[in-house]
């Protein structure tokens, strides 16, 4: 593809008029060489779209042949890259394969062979085995957050799918963590490496680390009042077990505190769900282990609580980076319980006073459930003439809709969700009647 139709689809379709200076710098660097380019940049500076850039600045015309393969540790990181590139590749095939998403629904997509592909390692290896994708004509290569996919967990499933991927002429490896060495079986050639961790405005200098005391070793009491301190806006809890996520979360309900919950034991659907209610304004509040931390597609964030101390100073940077992305500002939080040590690399700015109201505010919106998706034929417009024409709301009333491959979520009014089931009890939509329910 070309520079200016690319960056004229990236106007269009993705509201952004002007590249920042570490993507312009990753494409010119990507054109001016014929090598790979070895991208590091912090979280939430925009490296999927700087790497998305060069891939289809190298693409050649769609020719039902696989050109091109993202790789990525997390089906998170696989979905958002897909959602990317979906948006600007235009004449192009993306299919994206993970954990978690029906096999059947991945084998009928790799029937008609993708231009790229976006995946895990595991799930992609899982393909090729069974004899669904011939990779050997792969040309392009991308390894997304390549800190987590050359661990040496990932080692044998890269080693085999690298082995059938012969004839790769150009790599590009991002990630926020520089790598000491990266292994011999990447088979870089002639390697470009753009590091702007110190150039860029890193987000750490845009957010704001405040201390809070709690009077006890059990902090729910604490980070109960200072959410009633903060108000309505965005936040992500982060504990390090899911069995504490799950109990933060039955807690913060109980008090009345309207909160997603996320961790890696959850069906995929639910944690998709999650972030979805997250983003279309059903709940302002998200409860996570540290897989939160990394790859999720989640909209202005003014708020990242610590409930445990991370493990590490990677976890805590990489945490923080879900506020304060691009150009704003954020806040980090970090609970502390009695004679708790901080770690030496934490540095706090000040400490938090509670002042916690009677009441966190209820979120505006609602989340409706349809079992359909676009492998039911169902489409956003779909959704939206629907609840328009049977559920007495104006177009403008209807939030965010979200068409997964067999299910949707709508978000509505939630003054008027009651009525709105009422309404919809005995409506069809596309001469069908479809099974829905309150999400949240």
């Amino acid at each position: 593809m070309k520079e200016k139709e690319i960056l004229q689809l990236v106007s269009e379709r993705m509201g952004i008029d002007s590249l920042n200076d570490m993507q312009r710098q990753a494409l010119d660097a990507w054109k001016a060489g014929g090598g790979d380019l070895v991208l590091y940049s912090p979280t939430g500076t925009g490296k999927t779209l700087a790497f998305a850039l060069c891939l289809l600045q190298a693409m050649k015309p769609a020719m039902q042949q696989l050109q091109a393969v993202v790789l990525s540790p997390s089906r998170e990181l696989v979905m958002q890259t897909a959602q990317v590139l979906r948006q600007l590749a235009d004449g192009y095939k993306v299919t994206s394969c993970y954990g978690g998403h029906a096999v059947s629904d991945e084998k009928a997509s790799l029937a008609v062979t993708p231009d790229i592909i976006v995946a895990t390692p595991g799930r992609l290896l899982d393909h090729q085995r069974r004899g669904h994708i011939d990779l050997r004509g792969t040309r392009l290569l991308v390894l997304d957050e390549m800190d987590k996919s050359l661990e040496l967990g990932f080692e044998d499933e890269m080693r085999h799918l690298l082995k059938n991927m012969p004839h790769i002429n150009r790599r590009i490896l991002a990630s926020a963590t520089v790598l000491d060495e990266v292994p011999e079986y990447v088979r870089l050639h002639n390697p470009f490496t753009l590091n702007v961790l110190q150039q860029t405005d890193q987000p750490a200098e845009r957010i704001t680390v405040w201390q809070v005391k709690s009077d006890s070793k059990d902090k729910l009491n604490a980070l109960r009042d200072l959410l009633m301190s903060l108000g309505d806006g965005k936040a992500i809890v982060f504990a390090n077990y899911r069995e504490s996520v799950e109990r933060i979360h039955q807690f913060l309900v109980k008090a009345g505190i309207e909160a997603s919950l996320y961790h890696g034991a959850l069906e995929q659907q639910d944690r998709e769900c999650a972030v979805a209610i997250l983003n279309n304004g059903s709940a302002n509040l998200l409860v996570s282990t540290d897989l939160a931390s990394r790859g999720l597609d989640i909209d202005t964030v003014e708020h990242v609580i610590h409930y445990h101390l991370p493990v590490s100073e990677q976890a805590y940077v990489h945490r923080n980076g879900r506020t304060a992305r691009v150009d704003a500002t954020g806040n980090a939080y970090v609970i502390i319980g009695p004679d708790e040590p901080l770690p030496e690399w934490l540095t706090i700015d000040d400490t938090f006073v509670l002042h916690p109201a009677k009441n966190r505010p209820k979120a505006k919106m609602t989340t409706l459930y349809f079992q359909a998706g676009k492998k039911e034929k169902l489409s956003r417009g779909d959704i939206l003439g629907f609840l328009v024409a049977n559920a007495d709301l104006e177009a403008k009333m209807v939030g965010r809709i979200d068409v997964r491959d067999h299910y949707s979520l709508v978000a509505v009014p939630r003054q008027q969700v009651d009525k709105i089931l009422s309404e919809l009890q005995k409506a069809k939509i596309k001469g069908k009647r479809v099974r829905f329910s309150r999400l949240i």
